[in-house]
């Protein structure tokens, strides 16, 4: 299992910056999609800024790695496309 977290790390590690859509699972019947960016990467866990539409702020989250394997959360990664 170690290795596998390791790839996650490796492979969002490379994802910085760009555009994420988020769902998470939170309780039985509620699923939340969110779209950020991923700002940072850490041995344990990435950050995901949010944009709040609500007002000016942005919101930063954290998740586990644990939790992408898990499929608690789902990440689908938008590429830059080149013109």
């Amino acid at each position: 299992m170690g290795h596998k977290l390791e790839c996650i790390r490796e492979s969002l590690e490379k994802e910085i910056g760009n555009k994420v859509r988020v769902t998470t699972k939170e309780g039985r019947k509620k699923i939340v999609v969110r779209r950020g960016v991923i700002e940072k990467t850490y041995p344990s866990l990435f950050v995901v800024r949010f944009e709040n539409r609500s007002d000016s702020e942005d919101c930063r989250t954290s998740f586990s790695y644990i939790d992408v394997l898990t499929h608690n959360i789902e990440l689908a990664i938008y590429k830059p496309t080149t013109a």
